[in-house]
């Protein structure tokens, strides 16, 4: 379970201090897939930093008691130096996964070609997001947290994302950004519609967008 109890967040500003969050309270049970909604600005990227870990809150409480992954096309944590095949050998290590098969089914999901063996510094940043992706399949996380996949790669490469995310880890939970209702209606149980720092959990999710949408 992944629990968030009043949470609250700020930034630093010119003129003080900008609350992105306030007193934010949910759960995320074992395999329940969450999306979370909310206009440009409204904290939704900041959540997720704050559930993943990589920032810690101004007050409240987080419980972790799923292993998460990272937002599965982000690749700011590879060594630029390394290239694509050292990333995935050392991402392994980490998280104690075999390397048997990795490399072959990293090549052949990324479609990186030759680029796999070149440092990573040189790949564009859609080649960055495909190696982050492949690379998050290999581990099995207990919950994955989804920030606009979708706009990953051409058509025939994001629908090899929903095949491997959406039905070969369906067991797992899932927390979804995504501008795209069609996405987030499809696939999520319930939504949070985050909104001037304020973050109201809908079970009905058409109720949850009638609200987005009129404001």
């Amino acid at each position: 379970m992944i629990e968030f109890t009043d949470v609250s967040h700020s930034y630093p500003v010119r003129d003080g201090t900008n609350e992105v969050l306030k007193q934010i309270s949910f759960q995320v049970k074992k395999g329940e897939k969450l999306g979370i909604i909310g206009k440009n600005g409204s904290g939704k990227s900041t959540l997720l930093r704050l559930i993943s870990g990589v920032e810690i809150p101004n007050s409240g409480c987080i419980t972790r008691e799923m292993s998460v992954s990272w937002p599965l096309a982000f690749g700011g944590a590879f060594q630029g130096s390394l290239s694509g095949l050292d990333n995935t050998r050392f991402i392994c290590r980490v998280y104690n996964k075999s390397l048997e098969g990795a490399e072959q089914y990293i090549q052949k999901f990324t479609e990186l070609g030759n680029y796999f063996y070149e440092p990573v510094k040189s790949y564009s940043s859609g080649m960055r997001a495909k190696l982050a992706f492949g690379i998050s399949m290999l581990i099995d996380f207990d919950c994955y947290l989804i920030d606009e996949i979708t706009a990953v790669g051409d058509m025939s490469f994001q629908e090899k994302c929903d095949h491997e995310l959406f039905f070969k880890k369906r067991e797992s939970a899932m927390i979804i950004i995504s501008h795209d209702e069609n996405l987030i209606k499809q696939r999520c149980d319930s939504v949070i519609l985050l909104n001037e720092g304020h973050g109201t959990h809908f079970h009905d999710i058409d109720e949850a967008y009638q609200i987005y949408n009129n404001t």
